[in-house]
């Protein structure tokens, strides 16, 4: 008791000093007062809350809930928090593999990392964690429902996924691995000479690996290319300016943040040439894609050097400093900038601001952007084009994904595709993936629902054969051949990657995707 006593005088000491120093600096809002606050609120409870407290967790419950008053990004970071975000910039930490955001109040995805028991598993984006182990996820920051998530591999957790349009919750029990993220998953020429590039996130080596990437595509044969996005829930700033930076001239401004401290306020610019600057190119965006792969696509379309095609983006542009604190192996990790695309836009959605109207749009397909599916403050791209902001990326073609059927969407859901797949590869020794499915694997697959009480009649597996034969081919692909041949399935149903080959196939250079594509073009020497 008495030890617990000195630490928390210590302590007490310290935050004494702090508020002093501060109310010397003539702080406002009587910042020195509301600490003398604070420190006979943790005397009050330290000496008569019914059961014994641990001082050290009273001042760091209190820190942590200091952060959360100001945004879901700052976070005080205990020392396991602090060693957990290194990891994960590093590329490699054991949990579930899914990357979160929080809205309204519970842990949300952004996007499962492809490949992981999340992905696996049928998670998606706008997916609610309600629940990790039984225990209600109400109110935990990023971190702390990223604490939850993750542990050692092979250990499991369950989670419960509430998803709009869904009647109710569901269970769902994965098994944690060691994730390993690549930046690029994948990448292949497909048709005619076009480069398909998957960027799933942006880690240490993303810049690296995509320029291999580009090597690979264009000693294929690539002359234009197709950059996907979607899902990306972005990273590191700097790989950001890299990526950019490969369809870029020399000393291009990529993005400029701006903050209240000294320092904050910077320009990135290209520090090479890029080598496919001449390429025809189009951007893959969606509501998932977010921070360092907004900051890509906003450079990209204010400098007209690409087209977007698809759903107004996710609207996340805060900038993160950490700060390790001194005498500790923690830090703070605290918002201090935000993020502007070249035209002087603001990537940031406000946590009240409502969904585009492309987001809830359900009516077509496919539209140019109109003016007001984000928010209504106008800008102008390099070559004069109109472009919109404060609320993610707009897009300059909206195109919407087709929804699955309902069928196909509950197979999709439960994850059967990737059941059954395992379950015909353990017995059908030498199965192969090809352009249809093998003799017997429709009808065994048929059954397998029967025994899954998945409700279906002839009518309706009659009505969705298509969707569903290609759910079995991309899985049957993924576990003979891996997620590139499993990627090169999926994207045989993509109408949005549909479209992008559509207008690259008429598209000589990079300003003919506009025209292509239907929408307005850039005018030359236009500011």
């Amino acid at each position: 008791m008495i030890r617990k006593r000195v630490v928390l005088g210590l302590l007490l000491a310290a935050l004494f000093t702090l508020g002093w120093w501060v109310g010397r600096g003539g702080a406002s809002g009587d910042l020195y007062g509301n600490l003398d606050l604070f420190v006979e609120i943790v005397h009050k409870v330290e000496q008569n809350y019914v059961d014994p407290v641990q001082p050290e967790q009273l001042v760091e419950g209190a820190l942590k809930g200091m952060m959360r008053t100001l945004d879901p990004y700052s976070q005080y970071l205990s020392a396991k928090d602090f060693a957990n975000l290194k990891t994960t910039t590093e590329g490699t930490f054991g949990g579930i593999g899914v990357v979160v955001s929080v809205r309204e109040n519970y842990p949300t995805v952004i996007s499962p990392i492809e490949g992981s028991p999340a992905f696996l598993a049928g998670l998606r984006s706008g997916d609610q964690i309600v629940k990790v182990d039984g225990k209600s996820t109400a109110g935990l920051t990023i971190d702390d429902a990223a604490e939850r998530l993750r542990g050692p591999e092979g250990t499991k957790v369950t989670i419960t996924v509430r998803r709009e349009g869904d009647s109710a919750e569901r269970d769902v029990t994965l098994e944690r691995k060691i994730i390993v993220t690549h930046s690029v998953p994948y990448a292949f020429v497909v048709g005619d000479g076009v480069g398909y590039l998957r960027l799933a996130s942006f880690a240490e080596q993303s810049g690296a690996e995509v320029r291999a990437a580009l090597d690979r595509l264009r000693s294929e044969g690539a002359k234009s290319a197709v950059l996907d996005l979607r899902q990306d829930p972005g990273g590191l700033l700097e790989q950001a300016v890299d990526v950019a930076g490969e369809f870029l001239p020399k000393g291009t401004q990529v993005v400029q943040t701006r903050g209240r401290m000294r320092g904050q306020d910077q320009r990135y610019s290209t520090t090479e040439a890029g080598p496919e600057r001449r390429w025809p190119l189009v951007v893959l965006v969606d509501q998932g894609s977010a921070s360092a792969s907004e900051i890509v696509a906003g450079a990209l379309q204010d400098l007209d050097r690409a087209l977007l095609i698809g759903r107004t983006t996710f609207g996340k542009g805060l900038v993160q400093t950490v700060f390790p604190l001194r005498g500790t192996d923690a830090a703070l990790k605290l918002t201090t900038a935000r993020y502007y695309t070249p035209s002087g836009r603001s990537i940031h959605r406000a946590a009240h601001d409502t969904l585009a109207r492309d987001e809830e749009d359900d009516g077509g397909d496919e539209t140019p952007a109109p003016a007001d599916t984000a928010a209504p403050k106008h800008f102008r791209t390099a070559g004069g084009r109109s472009v919109y902001g404060g609320g993610g990326i707009t897009p300059d073609l909206v195109v919407l994904a087709d929804s699955l059927p309902p069928l196909t969407l509950e197979v999709e859901r439960l994850g059967l595709p990737f059941r059954f797949a395992n379950r015909w590869v353990n017995t059908h020794p030498g199965a192969t993936a090809a352009a249809t499915l093998p003799d017997g694997m429709w009808e065994d697959f048929t059954v397998f629902l029967s025994g899954e009480k998945v409700k279906s009649d002839a009518k309706s597996l009659a009505a969705e054969r298509d969707p569903l034969r290609r759910a079995l081919r991309r899985e049957l692909a993924r576990r003979v051949s891996g997620d590139t041949a499993a990627a090169r399935v999926a994207l045989e149903g993509d109408v949005l990657f549909a479209r992008a080959l559509k207008i690259l196939a008429r598209a000589k250079s990079p300003a003919d995707v506009f025209s292509a594509a239907g929408v307005e073009t850039p005018r030359a020497g236009a500011r």
